[in-house]
């Protein structure tokens, strides 16, 4: 099966078939393990072995994973769908840059952004620590930072506008 996977603006086409996984030139051997009792999962790609804990987002094909303890938001669908939704974004108007949202209850760490700053798609901008584990939330979009809503050692719910940009 062919997916296209978005990770911070950059697309990849993704091709899975019997234990494989193709992406551009590299077709390596990979292996899907879930740790009974817990949303952790093994992946082990090639000869490399990373812990992986999936949430399902808002959206279809929507995901935040956390790799070996760094946070990142994917979207993978598969063909078809990634052709209807390049087809409706299309007509779609601009936005804007999204801010960064608090996917889950926690407590903020780090702040590494101020008011002004100008950060491109991928900037990581707000550590926060939530399920015993630290998460760095990135920018989706570049942008100017318009307005820093919370401070270290703030607690925050799910939801919350942490950054806004411009």
């Amino acid at each position: 099966m062919k997916y296209v996977v978005e990770m911070n603006g950059r697309r990849e086409d993704v091709e899975l078939e019997g234990g494989r996984a193709k992406v551009g030139d590299e077709d390596v051997a990979v292996n899907l393990e879930a740790v009974e009792g817990t949303p952790v999962r093994l992946v082990t790609i090639g000869d490399r072995v990373h812990r992986i804990v999936v949430r399902r987002r808002e959206g279809r094909g929507a995901y935040t994973l956390w790799v070996d303890g760094f946070r990142f938001d994917v979207e993978a669908l598969d063909e078809r769908a990634r052709a209807i939704r390049d087809i409706t974004a299309a007509t779609a108007k601009a936005t804007g840059p999204a801010p960064i949202v608090a996917p889950m209850p926690g407590l903020i760490v780090k702040v590494n952004v101020a008011v002004g700053d100008t950060i491109e798609p991928g900037h990581g901008a707000i550590v926060m620590e939530a399920m015993k584990m630290e998460n760095e939330l990135r920018a989706t979009a570049g942008g100017r930072v318009k307005a820093v809503n919370v401070q270290v050692g703030a607690p925050v719910e799910k939801g919350l506008v942490l950054v806004e940009l411009e």
